[in-house]
């Protein structure tokens, strides 16, 4: 897939991780259980929305599951703006390792865990391929992006792990590399900005109070 852009200068692409959930808590592997925000997480969303309102999005696309959407409405209710749902920026489907703490992973698929963390693709859990978690998501975000004006922005509400494939596609880096990126905390933000030779990276895991990552993939 072509990572070039079509020469609208100036746009923008927001990528904006959920608000903290129970499971973001525990170490929980979320992939695409359907998790709601915690107290703390809705209130997250609220405080990062009024920062983002201030760079006069023109769109919102967000993933469907609800710690993402309920994120995404956040930023709606400041703007004005309507949130297209996706069930394609989803978390990465992770099978068996869906439920499960950090530590029970690595006790229980502990091979399966250092392969991945060596860059080689696994189905984690039996579960997508982070090229196919790109495959769905980048195409997406380059389709919402494209129908930006000059200079206009677009917020992407999703996950850690399909923001990071996301990243790594539409910069063209090789997907063993992907994970270089570091993690999102919650509700912190990445931006692409639009270049001569296409997506740059010029901010990641944005936000007003940085806290650890909490369930980098979920």
């Amino acid at each position: 897939m072509s990572t070039t852009t079509s020469g609208r200068s100036g746009r923008k692409i927001v990528l904006w991780r959920h608000g903290q959930t129970s499971w973001n808590l525990e170490r929980r592997f979320q992939g695409s259980t359907d998790i709601e925000l915690t107290e703390t997480g809705l209130a997250q969303a609220r405080r990062s929305a009024r920062l983002l309102a201030s760079l006069k999005p023109d769109a919102i696309v967000a993933s469907d599951l609800k710690r993402a959407a309920a994120t995404a409405a956040e930023l709606a209710a400041v703007t004005g703006l309507p949130v297209t749902h996706t069930d394609a920026l989803r978390e990465t489907y992770a099978g068996e390792w869906q439920g499960l703490t950090h530590e029970e992973i690595v006790e229980k698929y502990g091979e399966q865990y250092a392969a991945w963390k060596r860059g080689e693709p696994v189905r984690r859990g039996g579960g997508e391929l982070e090229t196919e978690v790109a495959d769905r998501a980048a195409p997406v975000v380059l389709d919402h992006s494209d129908r930006l004006p000059v200079n206009g922005t677009l917020v992407v509400v999703s996950h850690g792990g399909t923001i990071r494939t996301t990243i790594g596609r539409l910069l063209g880096l090789e997907a063993r590399s992907w994970e270089s990126l570091g993690g999102l905390s919650n509700c912190c933000w990445s931006v692409l900005g639009e270049g001569a030779r296409g997506w740059r990276l010029l901010e990641h895991n944005a936000g007003t109070l940085p806290e650890p990552v909490l369930g980098d993939d979920d």
